[in-house]
């Protein structure tokens, strides 16, 4: 090759580098543009968790005191939980050829909350959020209860709840919209053991909040496999079947098993919260889920429905964070999402991701 003719080569490469490079520098990233440069900053905490109701039977929940306290001490202005709101499952429900699953899964019936108030989902919704606009500084007990017997009948048990536990013991009585029916399933709720009753309805309460923020989303939910659920199933089981889920098993199994102390319970909520986490829970499932080499796909499949669902759920903390400017808000959720979450959160011009870890010490 002459030389002009490596020069005019390695020119047009050069060239050609340099524009990549020119494409690749304007090329937008949210988290480059964090803002506004007044104000006090939107801080979010996720903290990842072992659903509780799987724990071993040995688990105290009285060893969660010291977990409320850690969070506590923070100063959440909001507390988001891992449920759908009752307008979510409101709208599933005209769906139920879809949704009959989820609905049966994560929907609460609020037909006695119904009957007992006059009010259908959306007319409870927007009775509690009249309520909550003119809330008074010190709220009677029948203020209490009248909002818990509307929270109900929203399909929002959780908001329910911190007003129920806001209540002396001897309020928790029947009246202004309660009847026994609802005395007994709100009585039922208080003492079962999930994220939301023995951790951020407690907490909510202590911090005198007057609800708590669900922000799960199940509308990408759809029956598994669709048109072959047995070879859906086949496929995703297939591709768990790997040495990094045995391996996270093994790990998770043997934390929990030996929760009998409050140190002991820190520990295990580190461990769910450390940074290696996400791509052990990537290896194990949701890349494995990937690669799976069925031709219908099924494990692509269901790795859209996870990104879109939390994706969908990012959105919805970014929702509650809208309400108010400068708020604190923990998230608590099921510690394979907290990944995800702090990723598509650390994306929003205005919200700051605080690191969990300190706060477990």
């Amino acid at each position: 090759m002459k030389a002009w003719t490596r020069g005019v080569v390695v020119g047009v490469a050069l060239a050609a580098v340099a524009a990549a490079g020119a494409v690749q520098a304007q090329r937008f990233d949210p988290r480059a543009h964090k803002g506004p440069k007044r104000g006090v900053p939107n801080e979010v905490a996720v903290l990842g968790t072992p659903h509780l109701s799987g724990m071993p039977k040995t688990f105290d929940p009285a060893t969660l005191r010291v977990l409320i306290d850690r969070m506590a001490a923070w100063r959440p202005n909001a507390i988001a939980i891992e449920t759908l709101s009752g307008l979510q499952c409101d709208t599933m429900r005209r769906y139920p050829t879809r949704y009959a699953d989820s609905i049966k899964s994560y929907c609460p019936d609020v037909s006695a909350a119904a009957t007992a108030t006059g009010m259908d989902v959306p007319a409870a919704n927007a009775a509690a959020e009249a309520m909550l606009a003119k809330w008074p500084a010190s709220p009677t007990a029948a203020d209490r209860r009248k909002l818990t017997a509307t929270f109900l009948a929203a399909g929002e048990r959780d908001s329910a709840l911190v007003q129920w536990l806001r209540l002396a013991p001897a309020d928790r009585v029947v009246g202004d919209g309660l009847d026994a029916a609802l005395v007994e399933a709100i009585e039922k709720y208080r003492v079962r053991r999930n994220e939301t009753t023995s951790i951020a309805a407690p907490l909510a309460a202590r911090l005198g909040h007057e609800r708590l923020w669900p922000m799960d989303d199940h509308t990408a939910d759809r029956p598994d496999g669709d048109t072959d659920p047995k070879a859906y199933g086949a496929a995703i089981t297939k591709a768990w079947d790997n040495p990094m889920t045995k391996r996270r098993m093994e790990i998770f199994t043997a934390i929990q098993a030996q929760v009998d102390t409050t140190d002991k319970l820190m520990a295990m909520y580190r461990r769910y919260n450390a940074p290696d986490m996400g791509g052990m829970a990537y290896t194990s499932d949701f890349g494995a889920a990937l690669e799976e080499p069925s031709p219908q796909g099924f494990g692509r499949g269901y790795v859209a429905y996870w990104e879109v669902r939390n994706l969908r759920m990012a959105a919805n903390i970014r929702d509650v964070i809208g309400l108010k400017p400068g708020m604190r808000t923990l998230v608590i959720v099921g510690a394979s999402h907290k990944p995800y979450l702090d990723a598509y959160l650390d994306q929003m011009h205005d919200v700051r991701i605080v690191d969990v870890l300190p706060l477990l010490k």
